[in-house]
């Protein structure tokens, strides 16, 4: 279980790796309204929006600003010069932050001297940056789910006790269940799942959706990756191997139940047979604040549930049938090694090529599986089981991307199987 041993009373210096993100703005959200408590220190984005990132910059007067995209760097000056304009400036009566632009601009931001690094980036990009901020000693709040599952091993060998805090709900959530036991105690994780907006449709049902039902997300407001990935239970798979390598649990003591509500969050059950659930109303902030914070709450960073209102919780099970990507997720789990970086990479490749229009939904999964398949016959590519360096996971993540693109352009636009 993770334990950050930094005291409440320190102002701790943050980076925010995403800040333009979903996750990244309700970070600072939270910073903003606990100025006493937090200071932000260095921003990255991938650099689509230079004038939100330019307006946070000056806001949180950052010393660093990362880009991913180089060519952003002078859309970026510019946005800083308007923005210190709006805000009544006289020209250069302000001081601009350094800019790193380019791939590694984000693991360049995690080296900024700070107690912790957020990693909201999304996607497998968020490896080296994880790595980064790991080697720093700073404590790692960690959004960014996938560096954690392609990494596996090499991210947990690299991490000292306790450096990893998650953020992501369920796993905040069982992070605290688990201090009402000692491990030994456990017998299971529960995570929750929202079901999506297509909860209750068969396979068959799902065969003609869109990218905009599926962005649709009932209970959450997040990225379009996720939310579609909310969508095909294939995120909910990732957080199962999340959990597996955060708190040690094997897969078989890891359990999922659909809860279309999303105020339970995750539950964690003793060997007595009483379970711990931690209960909000849907609200990422405070599983942000508690990351920023951890060990130590922040107060009043979100709404309680109002108990004095009538409400009905339900739990359910797991269509597995209509939505494979679970236990997809978990076969890639249990394989280890780099495969879970092959499931990882296909899927974003899917997701991206369904949102452009490119891919049925119900290719996405297939797709996946396929080149899954592929991976198992290729000895090359799963490097015998083992991991052994950074490298050898994004070797894996290129080939699994290449090989989803070759699928991809033999698949028909509505309708059939993936062939590999």
């Amino acid at each position: 279980m993770p334990v950050v041993s930094a005291a409440s009373a320190d102002l701790r210096r943050i980076v925010v790796l995403g800040s333009t993100g979903s996750i990244g703005t309700q970070a600072l959200d939270v910073i903003r309204a606990n100025a006493d408590r937090f200071r932000v220190v260095a921003l990255a984005a991938g650099g689509s929006d230079p004038t939100l990132l330019a307006a946070q910059a000056l806001e949180f007067e950052v010393a660093v600003v990362a880009v991913a995209r180089s060519t952003a760097v002078q859309d970026l000056q510019l946005a800083f010069y308007a923005e210190a304009q709006r805000r009544g400036y006289q020209h250069g009566d302000f001081s601009l932050p350094k800019i790193f632009a380019g791939p590694d601009a984000a693991e360049r931001a995690a080296r900024t001297p700070c107690d912790v690094v957020l990693n909201a980036l999304s996607g497998a990009v968020g490896l080296r940056p994880t790595m980064a901020a790991l080697e720093t000693g700073a404590t790692l709040a960690l959004a960014n789910k996938e560096s954690l599952i392609i990494g596996g091993q090499v991210v947990t060998s690299a991490a000292q006790p306790g450096q990893i805090v998650p953020v992501d709900s369920e796993h905040s959530a069982l992070a605290q269940c688990l201090r009402g036991g000692r491990a030994e105690e456990v017998r299971r994780l529960v995570l929750t799942a929202s079901g999506g907006p297509f909860r209750g449709r068969t396979r068959g049902e799902l065969a003609d959706v869109t990218a905009e039902q599926a962005l649709a997300h009932p209970t959450w407001q997040m990225g379009p990756v996720v939310t579609t990935n909310s969508s095909t239970l294939v995120n909910k798979g990732l957080e199962v191997i999340e959990a597996h390598l955060l708190f040690g649990i094997d897969f078989d003591r890891i359990e999922v139940v659909v809860h279309p509500q999303s105020v339970v969050h995750s539950m964690v059950e003793f060997c007595d047979g009483s379970t711990l659930a931690q209960a909000s109303p849907p609200d990422m902030r405070l599983a942000i604040g508690l990351a920023l914070g951890w060990p130590d709450r922040v107060p009043d960073v979100a709404q309680p549930v109002d108990w004095a209102q009538s409400q009905q919780w339900d739990f359910e099970p797991v269509d597995h049938e209509a939505f494979p990507g679970l236990l997809l997720a978990v076969e890639a789990g249990r394989r280890g090694g780099v495969v879970p970086a092959v499931y990882n990479a296909a899927n974003e490749v899917c997701v991206e090529a369904f949102l452009a229009g490119q891919l049925p939904y119900l290719a996405i999964v297939d797709t996946v599986a396929a080149v899954m398949a592929a991976a198992q016959e290729s000895e090359d590519v799963l490097l015998g089981g083992a991991v052994v360096s950074v490298d050898d996971v994004l070797a894996a993540d290129r080939w699994a991307r290449d090989r989803a693109s070759g699928v991809l352009e033999k698949q028909p636009t509505s309708g059939g199987a993936p062939q590999s």
